[in-house]
């Protein structure tokens, strides 16, 4: 085990070594404003239409019983945390009204896009909010929070569950798809340890070593279901995720 922590440490100083404008930037207090207002959203948008095309199947699986989880006026009320550009729009039933959130403004041209591309749902508003501190959404006041590639980010995971249970009506549910750390045997667990210092500056804070399944089954659920597959993307550390709902 000492040769293989040796080993990460140097293929960590290797890849800094290939990104350090990124660091100098970052240094200088540059890469953080162009990350968040170009980079970032940028990359994701295009990202995103790749991961789509991996997990579509399964995001239709989860959202297959959003309908269930609607309130007693007939209505569903749901909240996404970093909603992005959108893209779980198309997977959300007519007549949804739905509050989009996120800490990074800068995806509003990908967001309107997509709106537009998407009128079967009702847009309540935007709101630039962590997912740990959602304190414009009224307690008890949504009947489902989506979250997806949302957790690997946010600065505290335990402080964005314990917000989504705050906002969620009681027989509300929380909706997550996910990338998390792999088996810690495997390569892939390998690299996730090598890449983690300089993907977490590239990508906005982006962590590949979450265990993000033990949040959830410490979080105050009374029904949790989680599955845990595969989403492969060329080139990117980010297999292993997992996918579910928990109802409040």
């Amino acid at each position: 085990m000492p040769e293989a922590a040796a080993s990460v440490l140097l293929l960590r100083a290797g890849l800094a070594l290939l990104a350090w404008p990124v660091y100098l930037l970052s240094f200088l207090g540059i890469w953080e404003p162009f990350c968040r207002k170009v980079f970032f959203p940028f990359f994701l948008e295009k990202i995103s239409g790749v991961h789509e095309k991996k997990s579509k199947k399964h995001k239709q699986e989860l959202f297959r019983n959003l309908p269930d989880f609607r309130g007693p006026s007939g209505q569903l009320r749901l909240l996404e945390i970093g909603t992005g550009s959108g893209s779980n729009f198309q997977f959300y039933p007519p007549g949804c009204r739905v509050t989009c959130t996120d800490i990074n403004p800068n995806f509003q041209e990908g967001l309107s896009r997509n709106m537009k591309k998407h009128q079967h749902l009702h847009y309540e508003q935007f709101l630039v909010a962590a997912g740990e501190d959602l304190r414009q959404v009224p307690s008890g006041s949504v009947d489902a929070v989506v979250c997806t590639l949302v957790l690997c980010s946010v600065h505290s995971v335990s402080s964005t569950l314990r917000e989504v249970l705050r906002v969620l009506r009681p027989g509300g549910a929380f909706y997550f798809l996910e990338h998390v750390a792999a088996e810690h045997s495997s390569w892939t667990y390998f690299w996730q340890q090598v890449c983690y210092p300089t993907w977490k500056l590239v990508f906005a804070g982006c962590c590949l070593t979450r265990e993000l399944w033990k949040n959830l089954e410490e979080a105050k659920f009374s029904e949790l279901k989680i599955q845990h597959i595969s989403v492969a993307i060329p080139w990117m550390p980010i297999e292993p995720h997992i996918v579910g709902y928990g109802v409040k």
